[in-house]
């Protein structure tokens, strides 16, 4: 790469300060309004049933166009675009009837006489990959229209202090991840498993780190090997973003060992975020990380992701204990599947207002209590991890919140087959393509981020070749992800 342009890039995305989070509230916001018009659509006309190229154009344009305009032509306008998404919602349930697949045909004697017995305890939740897709179709667009003009600096990873879109993006990565691994959890404790050593499960954990470590090798000497543009100050010289992910599941089994004395994983979470607060606040390690000389060690060559590791721990920590709390079924004979998904909602709720208010008092002088620390994503500080917890608890209460309303009926299934079919018609196919296949996903995307990259000149781009190649962009993303799903290639992340 020309180093005069590789100058010019480094620069693009660095020394930002980034933007106000009601912003990014509102950014964000339109991956759940075009949840709900997908909802309307599905749930009013069964558009999307059968799946033909006029349901997966529109599915397209839903779940992930939407995305990347929000973050793209319609930046300056946020609002604007979810009410465009919206209005057509209201109008649709204010003008039909809901309808649904258990009504093409007489419900089944089995349906009848089944018990709850027979169903899946820890049930692959509609609302839930609509939640884990949406983060990873805007975690993919963002990753390549950020060296783009159209993509506003103020939503690209800041420098030290701030919030940005970019910043939730990676932390919310991590929540979806520990979210995601209290389904092992869940099962270890059904068959009473989780008693098993220490060593067994770090061994379990290391296996699963070893994809994850080999990547970021590959990454980084093809970073290098390339002379391709990085920003050295996001994680260090030779770290990156994998390195985080394939160290946090043998740290996680530690603290796993602490779950039986101290309960429940949010409190773990909290424990990890204060004690590393606390030694940036009473230490030099704040200084040493910010602004120290980067010596000929690899440590300070590479503290920021060092440091920033025990953030993502307890980001992910939080992120497992919303998973134990969501993912149950929840029924019993004294439970009905009304009473268990009205309990999910509760404790979204209770999970969003709590680390909501945690997060304005750590951040603000909070009507003179508050601590007023500024959140950092380079350090991962205290406010960070509440902040990254409290939007994910928000985020999915919405997504649950539209399950509920729309499908009524898609948890109340009393036998597995029902189950797999109302599950079915309240999910966009394209979401549970993207859901199931992260790690492949995510691979894809930083592929073709570099060539892309690599071939073009991005920083001079203008708004409508920057818009044609990240619509081609995320349609070859998308094109490839249905053909995972359609292949039964299954590899989550």
């Amino acid at each position: 790469m020309d180093q005069a342009y590789k100058a010019r890039k480094e620069a693009f995305v660095s020394d930002h300060l980034g933007g106000s989070i009601g912003e990014i509230n509102l950014v964000t916001l339109v991956a759940s309004t075009a949840t709900i018009l997908w909802a309307a659509l599905q749930s009013r006309l069964s558009f999307f049933t059968p799946y033909g190229p006029a349901a997966l154009l529109v599915d397209f344009l839903l779940n992930v166009c939407a995305i990347l305009f929000a973050t793209t032509l319609y930046s300056p306008s946020p609002l604007l675009l979810n009410i465009l998404l919206v209005s057509p919602a209201i109008l649709l349930v204010l003008s039909s009837k809901s309808r649904g697949p258990q009504k093409a045909k007489p419900p089944r004697q089995a349906e009848k006489n089944a018990t709850q017995g027979n169903l899946d305890p820890f049930p692959v939740h509609p609302f839930l990959t609509t939640y884990r897709a949406a983060m990873m179709v805007a975690t993919c667009s963002a990753i390549l229209a950020v060296d783009f003009p159209v993509f506003p600096r103020r939503f690209a990873k800041v420098e030290n202090w701030g919030t940005s879109l970019m910043d939730l993006g990676v932390g919310s990565f991590v929540f979806s991840a520990g979210l995601v691994s209290a389904r092992s959890v869940l099962k270890g404790q059904l068959v009473k498993d989780h008693k098993s050593s220490l060593i067994q499960r770090l061994t379990a954990s290391i296996r699963h780190s070893i994809p994850l470590l080999v990547l970021g090798l590959v990454r980084l000497y093809s970073v290098k090997g390339l002379d391709y543009a990085e920003h050295v100050t996001e994680y260090g010289v030779h770290w990156n973003f994998f390195f985080t992910l394939g160290l946090l599941p043998p740290f996680v089994e530690i603290f796993h060992s602490l779950y039986s004395i101290i309960r429940p994983y949010e409190l773990l979470a909290l424990l990890a975020a204060t004690a590393y607060q606390v030694a940036l606040e009473s230490t030099d390690l704040k200084a040493y990380i910010l602004v120290s000389p980067r010596g000929p060690d690899l440590l300070s060559k590479n503290r920021e992701g060092v440091f920033s590791f025990i953030g993502y721990l307890a980001i992910f920590l939080a992120g497992r204990g919303t998973g134990l709390r969501i993912i149950p079924r929840g029924t019993s004979k004294t439970v009905t599947p009304q009473q268990a998904r009205w309990g999910v909602l509760r404790s979204l709720a209770i999970l969003a207002l709590g680390w909501s208010v945690l997060f304005l008092f750590n951040s603000t002088a909070a009507f003179g209590y508050g601590a007023k620390i500024n959140v950092s994503r380079r350090l991962a500080n205290m406010p960070y991890v509440l902040w990254i917890s409290a939007f994910n608890n928000a985020q999915i209460f919405l997504f649950c919140l539209t399950e509920t309303i729309f499908f009524p009926s898609a948890h109340k299934a009393t036998d597995k087959e029902t189950a797999r079919e109302r599950s079915g018609f309240a999910t966009s196919r394209i979401m549970v393509a993207f859901n199931k296949n992260g790690l492949p996903i995510f691979l894809l995307a930083n592929l073709l981020t570099g060539a892309v990259n690599l071939t073009f000149n991005t920083l001079d781009a203008n708004t409508w070749q920057a818009m044609a190649i990240l619509t081609g962009y995320v349609a070859v993303i998308t094109g490839i992800t249905l053909a995972l799903d359609a292949s039964g290639v299954r590899l989550r992340l």
